[in-house]
């Protein structure tokens, strides 16, 4: 894999299609950034680029039966990050159109946010079918080491926010052109919507898949 640039290059030309489809993490993306401004939902993507790391490690490491051993954490943590996201569409929601408030409230808020795209992440169930169904057909995992890691882990990185980034910077340009307080309370209320709904996508799929295992 060293000597060649095509795996890595196939590596990142899938994983970029797989985040530029919109899902759960995407509608979570996009609600912080109109919600909360740049800053907290660049935490929330940094949050989303650990745990598809995570999920590489497991892959690179050949851990895909510890990964279904681990179906029933992830579940729980996807129920835990579905709850946060509906929490926050509800703060969101009835803030009104005191965005001042809501920006003192979350101005310490970047650990949440990073916590909640981890929780995303870790509880998708796309994510688990990319990194450990479709990704040994791209890599030969066999073949990578520390060294072939430490640059998928890069590529991992640079492409999401490649590919994510805009979403919230295109939110957040609509944030900014935001200044009457009607026009606020919307505001407030779509970043609610799209945030919640996400949560209950989110939880509907953890609920989904609780009932299978009954």
């Amino acid at each position: 894999m060293a000597a060649s640039l095509l795996p890595l290059l196939a590596y990142a030309a899938a994983l970029g299609i797989a985040a530029f489809i919109p899902g759960p993490g995407v509608a979570a993306l996009v609600g912080e950034s109109l919600g909360s401004g740049l800053r907290t939902s660049f935490f929330f993507l940094a949050g989303l680029a650990l745990g598809d790391l995570v999920y590489l490690s497991i892959a690179v490491a050949g851990l895909a039966a510890l990964a279904e051993l681990f179906a029933e954490a992830f579940l729980v943590v996807k129920i835990i990050g579905g709850l946060y996201l509906v929490y926050l569409a509800w703060v969101f929601w009835t803030s009104g159109a005191g965005l001042v408030g809501v920006r003192t409230a979350r101005a310490r808020g970047g650990g949440k946010a990073f916590l909640a795209g981890f929780t995303v992440t870790l509880g998708n169930p796309k994510r688990i079918v990319f990194y450990l169904a479709l990704l040994p057909t791209v890599l030969d995992l066999n073949a990578v080491g520390l060294f072939e890691w430490t640059l998928l882990a890069v590529v991992t990185v640079l492409v999401l926010f490649a590919v994510l980034a805009p979403y919230a910077l295109l939110a957040a340009k609509a944030r900014s052109l935001m200044t009457r307080p009607a026009a606020l309370k919307r505001l407030n209320r779509a970043a609610g919507a799209t945030i919640g709904s996400a949560g209950a996508l989110i939880l509907g799929e953890a609920a989904y898949a609780a009932f299978r295992r009954v």
